[in-house]
């Protein structure tokens, strides 16, 4: 009793905040146990600043959290949570349960109101942890105070009758089905029980120390909705007396936070001590090294070479010095058309300002006018026209980037070179090695596992005067070192294993031929691109692939189309095939969308296990050039026969190289799949023909106008 009116005392101090209070400065947000912003349990109506990405853990006796959090548009939390818990089928041992959360801001606050937010809990989970609520939020002084109302295991305590309930007789049963999960539950707000839940959350003063000020330390107390049901046979049921209850719901703690780092110490559910750590950071603002500064731009020439051929050899010499590979030299008068592949700068305006650099001695003092033309694994992706003068006037900062940019004019890129223009001649050859990481969530036996290692690859390719252009040869050797990823259970899909095998490849396969492949990559018509490729495309399959993509280079879309024919190969990753085959390729729409960067992928089509469907994607760039997005596929395949996980859905995170202080044009990626099977599986190829012609439209000029000066 003492408790409930300790909960409706706090309830009380919302609504005379509400009354009378004017709103405090605003404070950061702190983060929950569960993973995103909120008090201990509980969550309330704040949110992380827009685009924030976290990651972190909550670790107590028999259950740990880990979680990712994005805040992936200012109303819109997102949460992926890996659960280490008690096994409640035994009682012994651990086991691991995958959530998705989503959290929407329906009120901000105000001087008079609350912040007000809604909330879903494991909406695509295994429904452990599932529960729905509806949470205020006010500041009062130093104070923050929060209350709401909880279904589901968020109202697992169960003290009042649903208000839902009670005006329909529909909401008072909540079918439950804590099953294998990935299925999206359908039974919000049902339930003719719901529980109360409030906290408050105070914000210390600056506290003076030998070491200076320390801020951000943040005192917490709570009255939580769940009863801890499900959670069977553990400590806490047994201090208690009671089986999968909690036995207190008065939560407290202490949390510290900075610009960047999030700590706290928990005492929950009268029984035991929390840690809670997470780190985040702002992807428009990252923390990175500052890539090595560009050599000054030189001034022009005093005048041009003496012999005619001189010129393009200096050029193509030039371009060869800062990393570029040259494809072809053609000046007219004023215009000097340059065109040029590879180099160590994903956007066009930065591998503008970097030709020019390079180049500007070679070029004639006559020369006016650029005509870039850019091209990527043998293919023209981009043309651009810029005057010289914008450029060197960025350059020496006598100009901005976006006046720059203001006078470039993208043209359709057509593969076409001018009419005896000069040629480099030879092969364009290009190796690298890089460490590779790989992991699982999806064993029940074991939370995480992982295969770390190297690869070594290389690509040579034939200039565009060899048969038409784009010919190359590609290939890549990987070696297995370290990691428990071979350790994982036999795939038990119903389908044909075309991805569940990992195990065995990773096994079998620890020195592998990861690719070996012959292709070309050109340009069928102005803003056309084709591929085909033929070959150990991957490490799971071989065979032929073709592609075609209309992308405008003035227009916010691209359309594509894949159409493959492929046999798997085997365990081992050497010459062998395992004798399944199947023919697999889709449509595809890609699209930027017109608010927050955001960007969408829709697929439709057959899949590496003979399944029909679609694939959406959704993601968002940053000023950084990180990318944070989601994706889900659904296809003739039902829940039951797709085993674990229902149907395929994972997100990813990529990040730009250069962030780490080097000049690089590729990018490093995390793809989280909470679970790895066979429905809804696509080809992996090298040379997607997006990804190649993404950087050479007009958004990417735009997007990157700033590379212009650097």
């Amino acid at each position: 009793m003492a408790l409930r009116r300790a909960g409706l005392l706090l309830l009380s101090l919302l609504c005379l905040s509400v009354a009378g209070a004017a709103r405090a400065e605003e404070i950061p947000a702190t983060g929950g146990n569960h993973g995103g912003a909120g008090l201990i349990e509980t969550r309330n109506a704040r949110f992380r600043e827009d685009g924030t990405l976290e990651a972190g853990t909550a670790l107590r006796h028999q259950r740990r959290f880990w979680f990712v959090n994005f805040q992936a548009l200012p109303f819109l939390e997102t949460t992926f949570r890996l659960t280490e818990r008690l096994d409640g089928t035994t009682g012994r041992g651990m086991t691991t349960d995958r959530a998705f959360d989503l959290k929407l801001r329906l009120l901000e606050e105000s001087d008079t109101t609350p912040a007000l937010a809604v909330g879903f809990q494991d909406i695509i989970g295994t429904g452990l942890y599932a529960g729905e609520y509806i949470v205020a939020s006010k500041r009062w002084h130093g104070f923050d105070l929060s209350a709401g109302l909880g279904w589901g295991r968020v109202g697992s305590g169960g003290e009042w009758t649903s208000p839902l309930a009670l005006a329909d007789d529909r909401f008072r049963d909540r079918p439950r089905d804590v099953g294998r999960g990935g299925t999206l539950r359908r039974n919000w707000f049902r339930g003719g029980e719901v529980a109360p839940f409030a906290g408050v959350e105070w914000s210390a003063p600056a506290l003076d120390t030998p070491w200076g000020p320390v801020e951000g330390l943040r005192a917490k107390l709570e009255w939580s909705g769940d009863a801890l049901r499900d959670e069977r046979g553990g400590y806490p049921a047994r201090r208690a007396g009671l089986r999968g209850e909690a036995a207190s719901r008065v939560n407290l703690g202490l949390q510290w936070s900075n610009e960047w780092l999030d700590a706290g110490i928990h005492w929950v559910h009268g029984t035991d001590l929390l840690l809670r750590l997470s780190l985040r950071l702002d992807p428009d603002d990252p923390p990175a090294r500052p890539s090595p500064p560009p050599l000054p731009m030189p001034r022009r020439p005093a005048r041009a070479a003496a012999l005619p051929g001189a010129e393009a050899e200096a050029v193509f010499a030039a371009l060869e010095a800062a990393g570029f590979q040259p494809v072809a030299y053609h000046r007219a008068g004023m215009v000097a058309e340059i065109a040029l592949g590879g180099g160590r700068f994903r956007e066009f305006p930065q591998v503008a300002g970097r030709v020019l650099r390079a180049t500007q001695t070679a070029l004639p003092p006559e020369v006016e006018m650029l005509r870039l033309r850019w091209w990527q694994q043998g293919a023209e992706t981009g043309v651009m026209e810029i005057p010289r003068a914008a450029l060197e006037a960025a350059a020496w900062n006598r100009a901005s980037p976006e006046e720059a940019w203001l006078g470039a004019t993208l043209l359709p890129a057509t593969g076409e070179l001018a009419p005896g223009a000069a040629h480099p001649g030879g092969v364009d050859w290009s190796w690298g090695v890089a460490p590779t990481l790989a992991f699982s969530l999806g064993d029940p036996s074991r939370t995480l596992r992982w295969q770390g290692g190297l690869a070594a690859g290389g690509r040579i390719g034939l200039g565009p005067e060899v048969l038409g252009g784009g010919w190359a040869v590609a290939g890549s050797v990987r070696q297995a070192l370290l990691g428990n990823l071979s350790g994982g259970l036999p795939s038990d899909s119903l389908l044909p294993r075309v991805r569940s095998d990992e195990a065995a490849y990773a096994r079998e396969g620890r020195t592998a031929l990861a690719t070996l492949y012959a292709e070309r990559v050109w340009n069928l018509a102005p803003d056309w691109l084709a591929r085909a490729s033929a070959g150990y495309l991957e490490p799971m399959f071989g065979g032929v692939s073709s592609e075609v993509l209309w992308r405008p280079h003035d227009r916010p879309f691209a359309l594509g189309l894949d159409l493959n024919w492929v046999a798997q190969r085997g365990f081992d990753q050497k010459l062998g095939f395992r004798g399944y085959s199947v023919a697999t390729g889709h449509l595809s729409l890609y699209a930027d969308l017109p608010v927050w960067n955001l960007y969408g992928v829709a697929r439709a089509g057959r899949y590496l296990a003979g399944d029909w469907g679609a694939t959406l994607e959704l993601g968002r760039r940053f000023a950084s050039g990180i990318e944070v997005g989601g994706f889900a596929t659904l296809t003739n395949v039902s829940a039951a026969r797709f085993g674990e996980g229902s149907f395929d859905k994972g997100i990813y995170v990529r990040v730009p190289l250069s962030l780490f202080g080097r000049d690089s044009a590729e990018r490093g990626g995390l793809l989280i799949r909470p679970v790895q099977r066979d429905g809804g599986q696509r080809l992996a190829v090298d040379s997607p023909l997006w990804e190649i012609a993404r950087e050479g439209r007009a958004e990417g000029l735009r997007r990157g106008a700033a590379g212009f000066a650097r």
